[in-house]
C-alpha cells in the first residue's frame, strides 16, 4: 500500500509544495467529482445519459407508469394576482400622465388587462387536475400523475390542482440563465432539474397518457407541435391532444389554413380538439379511453 503520509521537508524541503501542486491538480479529481471534465464537449453523451437516467430511475421507484401532461404559460396567474399586477399597472399609468405621456406603459396595462381575462384558465387547470387526482384515487391502479414543467403559471395551476386532492404530482424544471424556481406544489422527491432540453421532452412524453395544452407562447408551442409531429408520423402511438381555449388557439394558428394550404392533411387536424371547462376536458378523455377499450 502507499504511504500515507507525504514526504517530508526533512527529507526534501520541496516536496511537501510539489505534493500539493499535484494534489491541486484537475488530473487529480476523481472523474465522477471533476465538474470541469464532466463540462466538456467529450463527456457530452455521458451528460445527456445521466440527465436521461436519474429522473428515470426515481420514477421507476416511485411506481409511475402513466402521466397526465400540462402544458401552459409561465405568465397566466391566478385572478386575485391578476388583477392586482393589472391595478399596478394602472396605477403606474396613471402616475405617469396617462397613455399619451406614457404609450409604453398604457401598453403593459393592456397586457395585464389581457392575462386578468386569461386567468380564468389558471383556476380551469387547477380544477381539471384535481378532477383527475379524485377520479385515480377511486380507480384501479395504475393511476396517472399529473407532470408538468414544474414552473409558475399554468404550471403551478395544475400541480396545485393534483395537490389540493392529496396526491403526488410530478414538475420537470430546466435549467435556464435567469434563475427559475419550482412551484410550491411540485412533490418534492419528484420534482427534477434538467440541462437537455430534449431529455426533458423524452420524459415528458414517455409515460404520457394525455395532453392537455392550455394557452401558451413559445415553450407551450414547441412542446405541443413536438407531440402533434410525434403522432402524425406515428413515431408516437395517438394519444388525446387536448388545446384549452378554442379562441386563443384559433386566433394563434390557424390549422384550417395549413389543411387548405395542403401542408397537413385533413386528418391531422382531428389529431386534437378544443375545450373549455375542466369538466369537458375530464370527461372527453374519459370517452377516448372508453372508446379506446372498446376498439381492442
Amino acid at each position: 500500500m502507499p504511504s500515507h503520509r507525504p514526504k517530508s521537508a526533512a527529507e526534501d524541503p520541496l516536496a511537501p509544495e510539489r505534493v500539493r501542486r499535484i494534489i491541486a491538480s484537475p488530473s487529480y479529481r476523481v472523474a465522477y467529482q471533476d465538474a470541469d471534465f464532466l463540462a466538456g464537449d467529450d463527456t457530452r453523451g455521458e451528460r445527456l445519459m445521466l440527465d436521461y437516467l436519474k429522473t428515470e430511475l426515481a420514477l421507476e421507484r416511485h411506481g409511475v407508469a402513466q402521466t397526465i401532461v400540462v402544458f401552459g404559460s409561465t405568465r397566466i396567474c391566478e385572478p386575485a394576482e391578476a388583477r392586482r399586477r393589472r391595478d399596478e399597472a394602472r396605477a403606474w399609468l396613471d402616475e405617469a400622465g396617462g397613455p399619451e405621456a406614457a404609450p409604453e406603459l398604457a401598453a403593459k396595462l393592456a397586457i395585464a388587462d389581457r392575462i386578468v381575462a386569461r386567468s380564468r384558465y389558471y383556476e380551469v387547470a387547477r380544477d381539471f387536475c384535481r378532477l383527475t387526482a379524485e377520479a385515480d384515487s377511486i380507480g384501479a391502479p395504475p393511476s396517472s400523475l399529473v407532470m408538468t414543467g414544474g414552473g409558475p403559471g399554468i404550471m403551478e395551476a395544475a400541480n396545485r390542482g393534483a395537490f389540493d386532492a392529496g396526491a403526488e404530482t410530478i414538475g420537470l424544471n430546466i435549467a435556464l440563465p435567469h434563475e427559475q424556481y419550482p412551484n410550491p406544489y411540485v412533490t418534492p422527491e419528484l420534482c427534477f432539474q434538467f440541462h437537455y432540453f430534449a431529455l426533458r421532452k423524452l420524459h415528458f412524453l414517455q409515460r404520457a397518457r394525455a395532453l392537455v395544452a392550455f394557452p401558451g407562447g413559445y415553450g407551450t408551442f414547441d412542446e405541443l407541435f413536438e407531440v402533434l409531429t410525434l403522432v402524425q408520423t406515428r413515431v408516437m402511438r395517438p394519444i388525446p391532444i387536448i388545446l384549452v381555449g378554442e379562441e386563443f388557439w384559433r386566433g394563434a394558428v390557424n390549422f384550417d389554413f395549413l389543411v387548405a394550404e395542403g401542408v397537413i392533411d385533413r386528418e391531422d387536424r382531428e389529431l386534437f380538439w378544443f375545450a373549455e371547462t375542466a369538466q369537458e376536458i375530464h370527461e372527453s378523455l374519459l370517452a377516448w379511453e372508453r372508446a379506446a377499450r372498446g376498439a381492442r
